[in-house]
């Protein structure tokens, strides 16, 4: 299958899920040509939104509609919903518990022309700190049209990170997907590769480079960040003795962080993080290149691979 970006996906998905479901309703701040909620708003108009370059006023807005029984999805670029809108996210989405659903776009380094104001490497961090709050990183197109209904028919607060980029096809349409729990993609007896977002198909990638050294690497897709699936952390733990994260983020407090948190308190593992380390992503022609100038490459997940296979030693 061809790499596809999610947000066409999730555009598509959501007018036909709109569809189905009379009560969903759409937001947008200015940007529906760009998360593609455009594609709701030409065929039902009169339930679509564009409040504006205003995030925290949309995310009112949409609390408000979900008070009065509709089901909002409110849709704008990650960075900006996980700093600008946070206030309003948590006390009036998080702390009221309402029904609200956040798809998060541009997320990571997708956004890779805008640069570091619009690259969204802290939203993770932020968003599974909430209470209450569902958090979704889905690992490619087909995962994320699929949670569309999924986080729809859902009560209470969710947010959906998505990527503008293409990644690389992972998720089989009719493959079992429930809110909570991973997804073992390969299994491995030597170490583990847990992964969220566009870094499941780079690992997945990595896992067959590996076989090639004869290192036999599982991989493990968790686009359920909160609630965590921690029994499957264990488990894959366990089996391997040795554990890498990869995630399109800061390796602080992010998915790796959720990992160390659950592996230190129940199954204490070596283990190593792939991610962006403490530091500001800058522009570049492309987000591959980005992805790899700020070590998200496969050579680096390989070479975590490597390092955690010297410390299970």
């Amino acid at each position: 299958m061809a790499e596809r970006s999610m947000r066409e996906a999730y555009g598509e998905a959501l007018l036909a899920y709109g569809e189905k479901n009379e009560r969903v309703v759409v937001l947008d701040a200015d940007t529906s040509s760009s998360t593609l909620s455009k594609k709701f708003a030409d065929k039902y108009p009169q339930r679509f939104y564009n409040i504006g370059i205003a995030e925290p006023c949309m995310v009112d807005v949409a609390v408000g509609l979900a008070l009065g029984g509709l089901v909002p999805f409110a849709n704008a670029f990650s960075a900006l919903l996980a700093l600008r809108a946070i206030e309003a996210i948590r006390s009036n989405i998080c702390y009221a518990r309402t029904n609200v659903k956040i798809v998060a776009n541009y997320a990571g380094v997708s956004d890779y022309k805008d640069g570091p104001t619009h690259h969204s490497i802290t939203d993770i961090a932020i968003f599974r700190a909430l209470p209450e709050m569902t958090l979704i990183v889905p690992a490619d197109a087909n995962q994320a049209a699929a949670f569309v209904p999924l986080i729809g028919e859902m009560d209470g607060p969710v947010t959906m990170r998505i990527s503008r980029a293409g990644t690389i096809p992972v998720h089989k349409e009719d493959e079992s997907l429930k809110v909570g729990k991973g997804i073992e993609r390969r299994n491995g007896t030597d170490v583990t590769i847990i992964a969220c977002g566009s870094m499941v198909g780079r690992s997945m990638r990595t896992a067959e480079l590996l076989a090639e050294k004869g290192i036999d690497a599982g991989v493990v897709d968790l686009p359920t960040i909160k609630p965590l699936d921690a029994d499957l952390i264990c488990k894959v733990a366990a089996r391997t003795g040795a554990v890498v994260t990869a995630e399109e983020h800061s390796i602080i407090g992010g998915l790796g962080s959720a990992v160390a948190e659950v592996l230190g308190e129940k199954q204490p593992t070596p283990m190593q993080r792939v991610g962006i380390t403490d530091t500001f992503t800058r522009t570049a022609l492309d987000p591959d290149s980005l992805m790899d100038a700020y070590g998200l490459s496969i050579d680096r997940i390989v070479k975590s691979v490597e390092d955690v296979l010297k410390e299970k030693e």
